[in-house]
């Protein structure tokens, strides 16, 4: 990939800009009024945040990504060795981390003081009309920019959509039988279909905020089960000292291309390049989602929440379940790495106490999320398609949903998710430029307001 080195330097910066805005003197800045209040308490803010961001693929990965790394194809080192095995761990937390928050926070973060601060609508162009002027933003190169969010969310989530019921209808077959063919996925796309229509539908603050809370909390209760009945105290050794070894060598890997050996390079690509591009593709939809749950935070309080919770709760979730599937094959108990990706998590549960009992909750927990991420897709969608508008209308997310879910059956049908998912990082490399016009945007605005600030109480 001729670009990588592009994604690695832009995922950095983004991730820096993040930290100086957090302790800088705008860190006090609120997004809104100065007496507006947050809309959801902290917990349901996270519980949203965290579901649409992450969501059913932090399931899925959490066992799939470390047994890949350990026994499949290693970052540095020979696969099945001691070192590959805390390579995989280290990996898995660099990918799913503060990296991919960073993207989405600064997105989320520009969003929304546009939105809350300066009345702008909730679109990506409005963000750029400081550097551009509002009749440009206005205009043809504004209106391209929105359809490239538009069709990052809609390409991004259609594939999360076919991927998500592939992973259910896979559990459902491994658990009870029931055959894994299109028909069968095709129903639990239309089940999933009409559960996030009509959360979409109810609104941020019934629908989706209620199911995000229920599965955060279901999420937390698989958490807890895996990590008594797995490898306990091996989990939190492998923990501490994963999370050791991933600050030690966290620019190392920021950075880290490998350009003189050709199956290193190989590996980067395939798995560090492609997140950065994932993220950087999802961060319309995210971002635009963040900002329109976080009126009435701080700056800082915004970027803490959205980069060090998140990124910690990720954290814990692959070490409990990541090390109990590596603990089975270390030993030889089961060979977790021969099934397939989709059933790798079910696999791991089946050789632990209550197997059955908690793949079921791994599925109701899969389904919600997978729900939770839809929605709240189908809410942004809305919102990009009538020029931001806070609370789209029904029948906007309505039509969204049934296209949405229409073009995931497509995919399933044909196969396609993979073609879907290069159009995607396709898509990542032009935004990734609108994201670093966003940020230099955003700064040049909230240094000119703070002039004028200290100007006035002169």
């Amino acid at each position: 990939m001729d670009f990588g080195w592009f994604y690695l330097l832009i995922v950095i910066a983004i991730l820096i800009f993040c930290v100086y805005l957090m302790f800088s003197r705008y860190g006090h800045l609120k997004l809104g009024k100065k007496d507006d209040e947050p809309d959801f308490s902290r917990l349901s803010w996270f519980a949203m945040l965290f579901s649409a961001g992450m969501g059913m693929g932090l399931v899925f990965w959490t066992t799939a990504e470390p047994i890949s790394h350990a026994f499949i194809s290693s970052p540095l080192h020979e696969v099945g060795t001691d070192e590959a095995i805390k390579e995989a761990l280290k990996y898995s937390f660099f990918h799913w981390g503060i990296h991919a928050w960073a993207v989405y926070g600064i997105v989320g973060l520009i969003l929304a003081y546009f939105k809350f601060n300066r009345g702008a609508p909730g679109l990506i162009s409005a963000t750029l009309a400081p550097l551009f002027g509002e009749k440009l933003m206005s205009g043809a190169l504004g209106k391209w920019i929105d359809v490239l969010a538009v069709f990052a969310t809609i390409v991004g989530v259609a594939a999360t959509l076919g991927f998500g019921s592939a992973q259910i209808t896979g559990g459902l077959s491994y658990l009870f039988g029931i055959p894994n063919n299109f028909t069968v996925q095709l129903i639990v796309l239309a089940i999933s279909t009409a559960l996030f229509i009509w959360s979409a539908w109810s609104g941020i603050g019934k629908g989706i905020k209620y199911l995000s809370n229920i599965n955060m909390g279901l999420a937390i209760l698989l958490l807890i089960l895996v990590f008594f009945v797995g490898p306990s105290m091996y989990i939190l050794n492998m923990f501490t000292h994963t999370l050791g070894s991933y600050f030690a060598d966290f620019f190392k890997m920021s950075l880290r291309l490998a350009p003189l050996n050709e199956e290193n390079r190989s590996w980067i690509n395939s798995w560090t390049i492609f997140y950065w591009a994932w993220w950087i593709s999802w961060a319309p939809f995210v971002g635009i989602f963040i900002a329109r749950i976080s009126k009435g935070r701080t700056l800082k309080e915004f970027l803490f929440g959205v980069l060090l919770v998140p990124s910690l709760l990720c954290f814990i979730f692959f070490a409990v379940f990541g090390v109990s599937a590596l603990h089975l094959e270390q030993l030889g108990i089961a060979a977790i790495s021969e099934l397939s990706l989709e059933t790798s998590t079910f696999g791991v549960l089946a050789e632990y106490p209550f197997g059955l009992f908690l793949s079921i909750l791994t599925i109701i927990v899969i389904a919600i999320f997978f729900i939770t991420s839809a929605d709240s897709a189908t809410f942004v969608l809305g919102m990009l398609s009538t020029n931001g508008l806070l609370n789209p209308g029904n029948s906007v997310k309505i039509a969204w949903g049934l296209i949405q879910s229409t073009i995931a059956a497509v995919l399933v049908y044909s196969g396609g998710t993979q073609g879907l998912q290069n159009m995607l990082i396709i898509a990542a490399l032009p935004f990734a430029i609108v994201i670093i016009l966003m940020s230099i945007s955003f700064l040049k605005v909230i240094k000119s307001e703070s002039v004028s600030l200290r100007k006035k109480k002169i």
